[in-house]
């Protein structure tokens, strides 16, 4: 049980962060809901199922880093963001209740830490209470980033004439980040690169405030 816990405790501080930042105008904590649990089994089952159909047909040296430059943005990054990104692209934004850019965020985070919470709760209960700290500080708070990016864009997309391009942008900017975060780690064969996954981390942390800023500034309902 303490285990279960310390895997949902940062996911659920990110998504009570996130919530308070939306300002003006609070989005049904039903749909909130129903986002989260969209991202912890429909975002996971979709991954899955993508990452075995490739498995089938792509081995991936893990000591060439080219090759772990393509398993880290096109494997893992672009199928994980992709199945987060057509929750929020075709339940979320559809939705009446999206009706301010800072919803794109809010939605997003939701989705994200769906899956991050799924994810966190396989990995901590398999290898314990080391990981479950140090997954505390890095990949949830990573995949809240990936989350924001994509959602700042996506929120921008639902009041724009371009939103195909815009809502492509939020999908291949969570992805590039995605991306390198994983690449530094895939190839921690090299001593020290691991520090490139923790300043793409620090840099998508700053990115994603200013993100939150602008949009809370933008809002359509601030007074």
């Amino acid at each position: 049980m303490n285990l279960l816990l310390l895997a949902i405790a940062p996911v659920c501080i990110i998504i009570l962060y996130v919530y308070f930042k939306d300002k003006y105008e609070k989005e049904p904590k039903r749909l909130l809901l129903y986002n989260f649990i969209l991202g912890a089994v429909v975002s996971i089952l979709l991954t899955t199922v993508i990452y075995f159909a490739i498995d089938m047909v792509l081995v991936l040296n893990h000591t060439s880093i080219f090759q772990q430059f393509i398993r880290a943005f096109f494997v893992v990054a672009l199928t994980e963001e992709f199945s987060k990104y057509i929750i929020v692209r075709y339940v979320a934004q559809r939705h009446s209740e999206f009706n301010e850019p800072f919803d794109g965020i809010i939605y997003a985070v939701m989705v994200s830490m769906g899956f991050a919470a799924t994810e966190n709760i396989f990995y901590v209960l398999e290898s314990g209470y080391q990981t479950a700290i140090l997954r505390a500080f890095t990949a949830v708070p990573a995949h809240a980033t990936f989350g924001i990016l994509m959602g700042y864009f996506m929120g921008k997309a639902k009041f724009s004439k371009n939103r195909a391009q815009l809502n492509l942008m939020g999908l291949l900017l969570a992805m590039l980040f995605h991306g390198a975060y994983d690449f530094f780690l895939f190839i921690d064969f090299i001593p020290g690169i691991w520090l490139g996954a923790l300043a793409s981390l620090i840099v998508g942390i700053l990115l994603s405030r200013k993100a939150i800023k602008r949009h809370q500034k933008n809002s359509n309902f601030r007074v």
